[in-house]
């Protein structure tokens, strides 16, 4: 949602901002300078590894390699890799960023897996670089055990980046240490339309030092500056330690590509030569896609981000795409909007699968919040909501839609996931507060951000009849995550009792909020 300001800031060194620190990031070697392909001796992963889109007995491991190489994984119960399971990657190159993604299937459920990634010379498999180890959880099949995860979003936002004097992005520390068995980001992991600055004065005379590189010193435009730009975040140290113990679930939304931008935009930024927005979400989607192990996507950014992952017979998770399918922002007052906000392919779609769905909960991770009005400009609005709280119109006639369908089908146990307005607050929808008033009581819980600019809290639109239990937010836009705590959610889901605990944490692990829903029930 929030737009920042950014020049053309930054220097050709990968490390400048963390040349004169304090020692305390530990940054990857590799330069952005040489090609990879000109590199000599052993593949090397300094980029750290990660696991995506986790299920009972599958996932997606990834890799970037600094050259050409075989990418090869083995899996054990335990850290000795005794009796190990080797399973035959890609082949990753140019083509790809030289990022890799091997499948894994036929894994034991709600086990501990351990593994290892090596990176081999494709021409001479004898000659490989060192294993870069990981581990992670696979879902659970018996109801009896419990399940932990975390979700927040916008990363890099508002020109806040990398700071080795904050030690980088530590919320991930905070993160890890609890153990959550994935983490769901909610988008906006990078801000490609945000440059990241040398450094920034903050209004009581700190000043704020970023890591910087050559591609993040402007706007992303071609594919290479995509790249980068996810390449960026990879460069913290407490990132690539979460990404090896925790896998992730990953959806996207506006600042993968352009502040507020919806299919067939032309942009109205100066800063930019390609204003096509279609081409640029069709740059950075391929980028997003090379960079995040995501089951529904391929690398050269086909498919799609929308999906449903099955965790066990406790949890769904349906995450939603809320940009490439919408229509144009407008002021909302559409009285027939078929596309809406989620298009009626995917509406379909989601509508078939909580249908569908045995999971005791079904979270639904959608990139935008639903009655949190998000204005764009002076007369448009970005999400659901556009401020009328009389019966639904433009967008809220989607999620009308929606609501009915869940109400009639008797689909048990929806809860609303979302980050993207920078603060966190939990909002109650019911039917007796609303204008529309054919659908049953749910929640909706905001967190973030990661490591972005803060901003105020929102208006409430009531035409699904929201009420507010709890707020957090800042009293003026863009504070620095040195002057406002980011925040992120916790989610714990009892496997006797099925009860599903909300927490709303912020950095350092606090408890802002919390709320206990009970498996089966309305009206929470």
């Amino acid at each position: 949602m929030v737009q920042g300001s950014g020049g053309g800031f930054g220097r050709r060194s990968l490390l400048r901002g963390a040349a004169a620190g304090s020692g305390v990031l530990a940054l990857p070697a590799l330069t952005c300078g040489a090609p990879a392909q000109a590199r000599s001796g052993r593949p090397g992963a300094d980029w750290g590894v990660q696991v995506g889109d986790v299920t009972t007995s599958s996932g997606l491991v990834w890799v970037r390699s600094d050259r050409p190489a075989r990418m090869l994984v083995q899996t054990a119960a335990t850290e000795s890799f005794r009796n190990a399971r080797t399973w035959h990657g890609p082949v990753i190159g140019a083509g790809t960023d030289f990022t890799g993604v091997t499948p894994l299937h036929g894994l034991p459920s709600g086990e501990q897996i351990h593994y290892r990634v090596v990176l081999a010379d494709p021409d001479d498999p004898r000659r490989s670089g060192e294993p870069v180890t990981g581990t992670f959880r696979t879902a659970p099949e018996r109801v009896r055990d419990g399940v932990r995860f975390h979700w927040s979003g916008d990363l890099a936002g508002q020109g806040w980046g990398i700071n080795p004097d904050r030690g980088g992005y530590r919320i991930y520390e905070d993160m890890r240490r609890r153990d959550p068995d994935f983490f769901l980001c909610s988008g906006d992991n990078i801000y490609a339309d945000n440059p990241i600055p040398e450094r920034v004065t903050l209004p009581d005379g700190r000043i704020w030092r970023n890591v910087t590189t050559e591609e993040k010193a402007k706007v992303a435009e071609t594919l290479a500056e995509f790249r980068g730009a996810f390449r960026y975040n990879l460069l913290d140290e407490n990132l690539r330690r979460f990404n090896a113990q925790v896998p992730t679930i990953t959806q996207w939304d506006d600042h993968e590509v352009h502040n507020n931008w919806y299919p067939g935009q032309l942009l109205d930024d100066d800063r930019y030569t390609v204003k096509d927005a279609d081409v640029l979400s069709a740059r950075s989607l391929r980028a997003f896609s090379e960079y995040f192990p995501v089951r529904t996507l391929r690398a050269d950014g086909g498919g799609r981000v929308y999906r449903v992952v099955r965790h066990g017979p406790l949890l769904d998770v349906f995450v939603l795409d809320m940009r490439r399918y919408r229509n144009a922002n407008s002021p909302g007052r559409q009285t027939d909007d078929p596309q809406g906000i989620l298009g009626a392919e995917q509406l379909r779609w989601l509508k078939r699968e909580l249908s569908r769905s045995r999971a005791v909960w079904k979270v639904i991770a959608s990139d935008m919040p639903l009655g949190l009005v998000v204005p764009d400009g002076k007369t448009d609005f970005e999400a659901v909501a556009q401020g009328d709280p009389g019966a639904p119109l433009g967008r809220e006639l989607q999620l009308a839609e929606l609501l009915r369908h869940i109400k009639h089908r008797r689909i048990t146990g929806t809860v609303w996931l979302t980050t993207d307005v920078h603060y966190t607050s939990a909002q109650h929808y019911a039917p007796e507060r609303a204008a529309f008033k054919d659908f049953e009581p749910f929640w909706e819980f905001v967190s973030g951000p990661l490591n972005a600019g803060g901003f105020q809290a929102l208006k409430l639109d009531g035409t699904f009849g929201p009420a507010q239990p709890f707020l957090k937010a800042p009293d003026r836009a863009n504070t620095s995550p040195a002057e406002s705590p980011q925040n992120f959610g916790e989610i714990d889901i009892d496997g006797g009792s099925g009860e599903l605990t909300v927490r709303l944490r912020q950095e350092g692990g606090e408890v802002l909020f919390s709320k206990v829903l009970q498996p089966g029930q309305v009206g929470q």
